[in-house]
């Protein structure tokens, strides 16, 4: 993650007035003023500037004749260590074909789904076009390549070359909902993936 100077800065003042109220000098009440305020202002700048991140991209989207694999790089191969067993995966990845400041700018869309409200916020969707176009799929496992670092699913909702960002297994435990509650205009829509490769999702859409 990169250190804004700002947050060096807020460090350093931080420091100062620290010094100040040790020392309990008189003559510094107004330097300790200041310095309090400027604490006060650089800690308030530093929560409504954006933090900029360090994402590294894991591996791979590929297309086969039987489904799709994700070809890790060979430096996070190592991370498939015990991973055997786990049928289902959870996989974090970035819309790179979308990636633009014109679609990160986008926060509401007019009437995506046909039985859905005319204006919808962007959190309210699995739109890839968002502030920071990550996707996430949950898929199965077909077969593991450990030496090659190679996870083959039947499916992924992700295009060729899609830079993958993140793998994690499928726990029911923290990833399915007992009791869920849905918006009227979506609470029609299948209840688990399996259910989903029959629904008509061409008469959900409105694109």
């Amino acid at each position: 993650m990169a250190i804004d100077i700002r947050q060096k800065v807020s460090r350093e003042a931080s420091l100062l007035f620290c010094i100040i109220n040790v020392n309990k000098n008189p003559k510094l009440s107004k330097l300790s003023l200041i310095a309090d305020s400027l604490r006060t202002l650089l800690l308030h700048n530093k929560f409504k500037e954006a933090t900029t991140m360090n994402i590294k991209e894991i591996g791979l989207v590929k297309r086969t004749e039987n489904g799709s694999i994700i070809k890790l790089r060979t430096e996070y191969v190592e991370g498939l260590n015990n991973i055997e067993g786990f049928g289902h995966l959870v996989v974090l990845w970035w819309a790179h074909l979308v990636d633009s400041e014109e679609y990160r700018e986008i926060l509401s869309t007019n009437k995506p789904y046909k039985t859905g409200p005319e204006n919808i916020g962007v959190f309210a969707t699995r739109s890839q076009l968002r502030p920071n176009p990550i996707g996430m799929s949950i898929i199965n496992v077909t077969n593991i390549d450990y030496t090659n670092g190679i996870i083959y699913t039947s499916y992924i909702d992700a295009e060729e070359d899609t830079p993958v960002l993140d793998i994690k297994p499928y726990y029911p435990c923290s990833d399915v909902v007992k009791y869920i509650k849905m918006p009227d205009w979506c609470s029609h829509l299948p209840k688990c993936i399996e259910e989903s490769a029959s629904f008509d999702w061409e008469n959900y859409f409105n694109f």
